[in-house]
Formats: structure tokens, C-alpha cells, sequence
């Protein structure tokens, strides 16, 4: 074995020893990984330049050595094998994600779930519903004197709402007009169409009747800006707290920094990225990692990533989340196909602003 070869496979074993106890690895440990073929003399030599080449530390004097960051990278690189999902797992998966499709959001929703489950991690995770929320249908319902309920309907399902009071008593007449202009103007388009111009020019259509049905207006403005914010959601974040190495104040801290989560992951690459705690100002939980994934076919709709300790499974983690970004992207676009190809709600009927 040549010397090189020898160091990247002590480096192999080190990570896995210490993914697997939490504890340094000693040349002892090592040497048992070796069958004993490779004397203990020969790996200390090599665990010290290992050390010095900045792939390994040694967090006390006489203790065992543990990968550094650089270590854990080139051990996903290029050392770790992938361990498959058996076909039962991809089943259970598969059932689950087809469970509930009755919106992209839901979808995502319940992989997030899923996947903080299979995983024992917490999953954090984006959807850009601009990208597909298109307006199917606006509606407008009295709930009480004065006080309605607008939704915006989605031809994918989704359906969003606010509850507004306006100042003036509205008859029949002037809210079927409203609910006919709106409908007219909107019913094809993704919810960025409802922007300043958009509004005047409602506004101007409506006429006389925009003083007593501006709140109404206003109403589906509020919501439009909503869907236009990227969601960020977090499922089993409570898993993190059975691992030694995160602290509470520091979870508390990355779980209400929603706008840099959304960051971190709208930055990562095509493909699967593996991101480690310190490593990036804005992910700023020490000893850990975030596996992240972006879904959507020909434009990333939104991402989701994996957050647990530094020493979690990686050959078994990383297919996982594999799986789970090609299944959601499958299911999404079959769903935007069916959109396309649907009653006139869909893209395809996008009208001009």
C-alpha cells in the first residue's frame, strides 16, 4: 500500500470511528480497522501528518485524533461509498410523498416530515411559490357586517386568505362587479402580476366604487406580497437536542434566523451540497452539518437541507436526501403539467399585463 493510499485510508477510518462513537480514535482503534496488517507506530506517524496537512486535530494532549473540516470534506469527496436506499425504504417514501397532493407546498410539507423522520434530523426547507402559484380564481365572502374574507385560489391547489373590514357598507351589485374585474384582470396570471401598476389600474377600473372596495384591494395586494416572500419552514428541530455537540442557545439562534436560512440555501449548488457549521458566517451552528438539495426540474422551485452534528451518516444521509429531491421535483412537474394542460386556469392562459 503506498503511503498515500495508507494515509487516506487512516483518514477513512478516523472519520468513521469517530462518527460512530463521538469519541477520538486512537491508533489502537485504527490499527483494528486495519487487521492489525499496519503497525500502531505506523499510524501514529501518519495521524501526526495527517494532523499537519490539516485533516486531523487533536482536541487534548495524549488523546486520539478527530477529522477537522477538511478532513470530513475530503472523506465525502472522495473516500465515503454510498449506502442505497433498499426498495422498501423508496415504497414508504413513495407513499407518503403521494399521500396528499393537493398542493406543491403541501407536497413539500410532508417530505419535510418524512424526511426529518427517516433521518432523525432536523430538516429546514424553501419553496419559491411565485414560480407556480398561478391565479386561478379570486373570491370574496361576507363573514360579518363589514367584514370579509378574500381568497386567492391557485391552480395548484393552494388557496390563500385574508380577513378584511371595510368602512363602508358595499351592496351585491358592487362586490359581484369587484369579484367579475378581478377575476378578469388576474385569472391566468402568477400572484407577481398584482404589482404598483397592476393596483392603479384596477384602481382606475373600479372607479367610484374603489373608496368603499379599496380594503378588498388592499386585501389581495397582502396576499400577492406573501406568496411573493420565500417560505421557510423547519421540521423536527427538537431531534437536534439529543445530540451532544449542539447547544440549545445555538439552535434557538439558527432556528429564528429564517432570512439566512433562505440564503444558505437558495446559494447552494445543482445537485447535493454538504455545508459544515463555522465554515459559513450565515449557518452559524458549531459542530455541525446541513445537507442541502434544491428540487424543480428546468429552475430550482425551492430547496430543503439536512441539519444534525458533524458526525452524522453521510453514506447513508446523503441518498436520502438524493431521493427526496428527485421524488419532489417528479411529483411537482407532474403537477405543472397538469396545470398546463387543465381548464384554463394554467399558465398557458397568462394573460398580458
Amino acid at each position: 500500500m503506498k503511503n498515500d493510499d495508507r494515509q487516506l485510508n487512516i483518514l477513512k477510518h478516523i472519520v468513521e470511528i469517530f462518527i460512530e462513537t463521538g469519541e477520538p480514535a486512537s491508533s489502537l482503534a485504527v490499527c483494528e480497522k486495519f487487521k492489525k496488517r499496519i503497525s500502531s507506530a505506523t499510524i501514529r506517524n501518519d495521524m501526526a501528518k495527517l494532523e499537519k496537512l490539516g485533516f486531523l486535530q487533536q482536541p487534548h494532549t495524549s488523546a486520539g485524533r478527530v477529522p477537522t473540516y477538511k478532513g470530513f470534506r475530503t472523506y465525502i469527496n472522495n473516500l465515503m461509498h454510498f449506502k442505497s436506499m433498499s426498495e422498501e425504504e423508496k415504497r414508504y417514501v413513495d407513499e407518503v410523498l403521494t399521500s396528499d397532493l393537493s398542493s406543491i407546498s403541501t407536497i413539500v410539507e410532508n417530505a419535510s416530515l418524512a424526511l426529518a423522520e427517516f433521518t432523525n434530523l432536523a430538516v429546514v426547507s424553501t419553496t419559491n411559490n411565485p414560480k407556480f402559484f398561478v391565479i386561478c380564481k379570486v373570491d370574496v365572502v361576507e363573514t360579518g357586517r363589514r367584514v370579509f374574507a378574500v381568497f386567492m385560489v391557485a391552480s395548484s391547489g393552494e388557496v390563500k386568505n385574508k380577513i378584511c373590514r371595510l368602512n363602508f357598507d358595499i351592496s351585491e351589485k358592487e362586490l359581484e362587479f369587484f369579484k367579475k374585474v378581478i377575476n378578469e384582470s388576474l385569472v391566468g396570471n402568477t400572484a407577481d402580476v398584482l404589482d404598483d401598476e397592476m393596483m392603479e389600474k384596477l384602481s382606475v377600473i373600479l372607479g367610484s366604487y374603489i373608496y368603499s372596495l379599496a380594503p378588498l384591494l388592499n386585501a389581495l395586494h397582502d396576499i400577492s406580497n406573501e406568496i411573493l416572500k420565500k417560505q421557510v419552514n423547519l421540521k423536527g428541530e427538537k431531534n437536534l437536542l439529543k445530540y451532544g455537540g449542539i447547544k440549545a442557545d445555538e439552535l434557538l439562534e439558527f432556528i429564528t434566523a429564517k432570512k439566512q436560512i433562505e440564503e444558505v440555501l437558495s446559494a447552494a449548488f445543482s445537485g447535493v451540497n454538504v455545508l459544515f457549521g463555522k465554515e459559513n458566517d450565515v449557518f452559524a451552528l458549531e459542530n455541525s452539518s446541513l445537507i442541502v438539495a434544491k428540487y424543480g426540474l428546468n429552475e430550482p422551485l425551492g430547496s430543503f437541507g439536512v441539519v444534525g452534528p458533524i458526525r452524522i451518516d453521510y453514506e447513508k444521509i446523503l441518498p436520502y436526501v438524493s431521493y427526496f429531491s428527485e421524488k419532489i421535483t417528479s411529483l411537482i412537474e407532474n403537477i405543472r403539467k397538469e396545470i398546463k394542460g387543465g381548464d384554463g386556469c394554467g399558465e398557458t392562459t397568462k394573460k398580458e399585463k
